[in-house]
């Protein structure tokens, strides 16, 4: 054991063995969903944002963005989203999207590492498609699109980020992931898109499912 590590006596998998190692990790996406946000400029023209800081809580999706991004200038100002679920083959185009920025000038903390770019869709290769509820588009690529409004935007408590809530108002899903007859998207047939550590995945097999679950099998 190295000086000022501490240990418990666990495994990765939840069984006895090795014991833990205390570690500073740079930043914590311990496995969360990505979504591609696309949100309305000043000037009318869509704007497209992947981001991984997101979870639902009943028809509201809370959302993590930094304080200084276009998205979030964007909702401030109008507050209409559309939240578009990848699947897990489609991370080269979220990757794609990862180093462009929709705000000009580039920010200052992003000079080094991002670049402007006008029309995100674009750039990533996928295509718009007219909202319902919301005035900016869906991405029509993607299984699951939730149609939403912002309905609080906060700082979080280290000032960087905003907290955005957004109810969501519409969701359209691909109809090969919604279970037949039914209001429930199938959790065998949709996977989301996992940003783990910064690295990309989809599920693995199910391994069970919840006593309040509507969709057994």
């Amino acid at each position: 054991m190295t000086p000022g590590s501490t240990r418990t006596d666990a495994r990765t998998d939840g069984s006895a063995g090795p014991d833990h190692v205390a570690i500073a990790p740079s930043i914590l996406y311990f496995g969360t969903p990505v979504v591609l946000l696309s949100t309305e400029n000043a000037d009318g023209s869509a704007n497209l944002a992947p981001m991984s800081s997101g979870w639902a809580l009943g028809q509201v999706i809370v959302l993590g963005m930094g304080a200084e991004a276009q998205t979030a200038h964007n909702l401030r100002s109008r507050p209409e989203l559309v939240i578009n679920l990848p699947a897990p083959t489609q991370w080269p185009a979220v990757e794609r999207l990862a180093p462009l920025t929709g705000r000009t000038p580039v920010p200052a903390n992003k000079q080094d590492t991002f670049r402007f770019e006008r029309d995100k869709f674009a750039a990533a290769g996928l295509r718009p498609e007219p909202s319902e509820l919301v005035r900016p588009p869906r991405v029509a690529e993607c299984p699951l699109q939730l149609e939403a409004r912002a309905a609080r935007i906060q700082p979080d408590a280290s000032g960087g980020f905003l907290i955005v809530e957004a109810h969501v108002l519409k969701v359209h899903a691909d109809p090969r992931i919604v279970v037949p007859g039914s209001q429930h998207v199938d959790p065998a047939r949709w996977s989301p898109l996992i940003y783990n550590f910064r690295h990309y995945y989809g599920l693995g097999p199910e391994l069970g499912h919840s006593f309040r679950t509507q969709t057994p099998r």
